[in-house]
């Protein structure tokens, strides 16, 4: 088994199903994205190039859907959480009810736009 998908099957309640819920639209908005475990946590990319990570916070109680090139999101800005990071910004949840799918896929479909361009908007 995949350790990114290894990761998300093991963990607990509610943090699986929102992993699991997450994967399914991130899986179907970009079909060609690969599932990577790097810095102990599921990776998309997409070739060489990072789409999201997902990282469940037990000790906070969310799951962060994380954007490597949020500065190129121009929509649904408002649910982003940057928290003292200069380049990420995510998607927060603490349950899966509170998972907008429209303003998740609007955010990926936008960010896949970007293919060759960095991190920074320029």
């Amino acid at each position: 088994m995949n350790p990114a998908e290894d990761y998300i099957l093991k963990q607990p309640e509610p943090y699986r199903s929102i992993l699991m819920h997450l994967q399914v639209i991130v899986e179907q908005t970009i079909p060609e994205v690969e599932l990577k475990y790097k810095w102990r946590i599921p990776c998309y990319y997409v070739g060489k190039r990072p789409i999201c990570y997902f990282n469940a916070s037990h000790k906070n109680g969310f799951v962060d859907i994380a954007f490597w090139h949020s500065a190129y999101i121009t929509k649904y800005t408002e649910y982003l959480v940057g928290e003292k990071r200069k380049v990420v910004k995510s998607l927060r949840y603490k349950t899966i009810e509170e998972i907008n799918d429209t303003v998740l896929i609007s955010i990926l479909k936008e960010i896949n736009n970007y293919k060759t361009d960095g991190f920074y908007k320029r």
